[in-house]
């Protein structure tokens, strides 16, 4: 996996969310605390899902064949859809049914310094993970929101690690909010509620990541300045005049293809076109360096068809750069 997929991130997530998975269920074992138990789940669940982050980006990185011919790139999306799954199913549904049932059968926690000891343990172990995932994410979204960051986004890793992270920060201190009032009241009901309130945050998140994720599935473009970057590098030479329309499509998180219909001069030769096209493609590529797949298609253009209106083929598409004069 490139360094874009935030590598570092997912094993630090998963060095840490073992270590505390391993603590929590020992805290279980002696506390009897349901919100351990949750959390104990919640951080084996996350656990999987940093081994199947490093797996998709293992294989997507696999060679193009005859009948996947553009490659395994979004074999990543896939993945990172699957760990939305897991965390919905295994850590949130799991949670939830676990906090109804202690709430409905509550009882009083044994031996409570060892969930105390072991959430305080878990905050301390999941904020290095979560400071290391921003500390990756921080080039990569540049000036954007950290919204901004995980909506748009091609790389699904770090966006998925870093709400993994916090989700995991949030349901720690609402574990450790109910057992520490658990303990003041001697209700063990509030325990439950702590673990009812983590379930109902696991799907929450886990929603989150089901619907970017599905986008991401179904293809997305390039962004705005990408897309500016290749329209300005392909009219940069003399024979291309302008970009009548132009389609991208992220086939992975590093891997773009760029289909454009271009305005050559209606006086060049067969030529003098392919070469032009040749040096477009060398432009794009030096421009936006993840453009890997370019099908230029030379035209002329029309003064006439275009003042009928947009061309069906580009509605709903991109950005079109109109023709310079000639």
């Amino acid at each position: 996996m490139s360094a874009s997929g935030g590598t570092r991130a997912i094993v630090a997530a998963l060095l840490a969310n073992l270590s505390i998975a391993a603590a929590k269920f020992v805290a279980f074992l002696f506390s009897g605390s349901s919100s351990m138990l949750a959390e104990s789940v919640h951080s084996l669940a996350d656990s999987g899902n940093q081994g199947l982050l490093l797996l998709g980006g293992k294989r997507a990185q696999r060679q193009a064949t005859p009948q996947h011919p553009f490659g395994y790139g979004r074999e990543r999306y896939i993945y990172a859809f699957l760990v939305s799954i897991v965390l919905f199913s295994v850590g949130g549904m799991f949670a939830v049914y676990e906090g109804y049932e202690k709430i409905r059968h509550p009882h009083e926690l044994e031996h409570w310094y060892w969930p105390v000891g072991v959430l305080v343990f878990a905050i301390i172990a999941e904020g290095f993970s979560f400071r290391t995932a921003i500390k990756e994410s921080n080039p990569l979204r540049g000036k954007k929101s950290w919204k901004e960051f995980v909506r748009h986004a091609k790389a699904p890793e770090l966006p998925v690690v870093l709400l993994e992270d916090l989700g995991a920060l949030i349901g720690l201190i609402l574990a450790l909010g109910g057992v520490g009032l658990a303990l003041l009241t001697g209700d063990g009901v509030w325990d439950g509620i702590g673990t009812l309130c983590i379930g109902i945050l696991l799907i929450l998140i886990a929603l989150v990541l089901a619907v970017e994720t599905k986008s991401l599935l179904l293809g997305e473009a390039a962004g705005i300045e990408a897309v500016q970057q290749i329209e300005s590098a392909i009219v940069a030479g003399d024979t291309v005049t302008g970009v009548i329309h132009m389609r991208t499509l992220h086939l992975g998180p590093e891997e773009l293809l760029v289909a454009a219909k271009i305005a050559v001069r209606h006086d060049g030769t067969a030529t003098e076109i392919a070469s032009a096209i040749d040096a477009a493609e060398s432009r794009i590529r030096e421009a936006v360096p993840i453009a890997r797949v370019i099908y230029l298609e030379p035209d002329i253009y029309s003064e006439s068809e275009a003042a009928k209106g947009p061309d069906p083929e580009a509605t709903p598409g991109g950005p079109t750069t109109p023709p310079a004069a000639h």
